[in-house]
């Protein structure tokens, strides 16, 4: 395959951002998009040329590291990960361009790669519960309803890779936040934070600069993780909770 890929650079935070225009011959449909990125900076590397920055780590669709926007879609035309995006998905002769992560709350590091820690501030703020884990109880020791069960093991798959932060209007990373909200809420063991976990996560969530959610949906459509749009609704059932017992 012949691919033409227009990258987004930038040397540094504080860098003028450009599009360069590269092009790769001999890439193999079978390739993940990560392995073709692999095959340019080698290439630019031989030429002695600064290669194009982007984040990565397991390469098995777990980690979320791997977070691009690929013409204008993040992680591209697929619904999962970068590194479990292929070659195939594309055709030859292609023109692919590649972005970061646009966010204040997520600012640009260097080309592809943005600082993402404002998710870790948001779950230090109340993703957490306070009661001693040990060691694994019992499976029966606890009783959860099913359908809880179910739904907070369904908000658990987030991984974090802010694709529903690059995908919304508005910036915002309430589908995240509503995730782990969600999570430790239907437990028993997240009850005894809840009501403060939902003000204090939607507080930093806020003071990160992220942007309020108007319910448009673009955060759920690429979510690799296939994270509900409804769990939003909890987050917002738990706060109004919370903001009616503290009257």
């Amino acid at each position: 395959m012949k691919i033409n890929l227009r990258v987004m650079r930038q040397a540094g935070p504080n860098a003028e951002p450009r599009l360069v225009n590269y092009e790769l011959v001999g890439i193999s449909e079978d390739m993940s998009f990560l392995e073709m990125l692999d095959v340019l900076n080698e290439n630019l590397t031989e030429r002695g040329e600064d290669p194009v920055a982007f984040d990565s780590d397991c390469r098995e669709g777990i980690c979320g590291m791997c977070g691009i926007v690929i013409n204008g879609v993040a992680h591209g035309p697929e619904r999962t990960t970068t590194c479990q995006l292929h070659m195939r998905s594309f055709k030859d002769g292609d023109t692919i361009t590649l972005e970061p992560w646009r966010s204040s709350a997520f600012p640009v590091i260097k080309d592809l790669v943005v600082d993402r820690s404002a998710f870790d501030r948001i779950i230090d703020a109340g993703g957490y519960i306070s009661v001693n884990t040990g060691a694994a109880p019992d499976a029966h020791a606890v009783p959860v309803p099913k359908a809880n069960a179910d739904r907070a093991f369904e908000a658990a798959a987030c991984i974090a890779c802010g694709a529903c932060v690059a995908a919304c209007p508005n910036a915002s990373a309430m589908l995240f936040t509503a995730a782990k909200v969600t999570h430790l809420g239907l437990l028993p063991q997240g009850q005894p934070e809840r009501e403060a976990r939902v003000v204090n996560m939607l507080a930093q969530h806020d003071a990160e600069g992220f942007g309020g959610c108007t319910n448009i949906g673009e955060c759920a459509a690429v979510c690799p993780k296939e994270i509900p749009l409804d769990v939003i609704s909890t987050l917002n059932h738990d706060l109004n909770l919370a903001l009616a017992h503290n009257r």
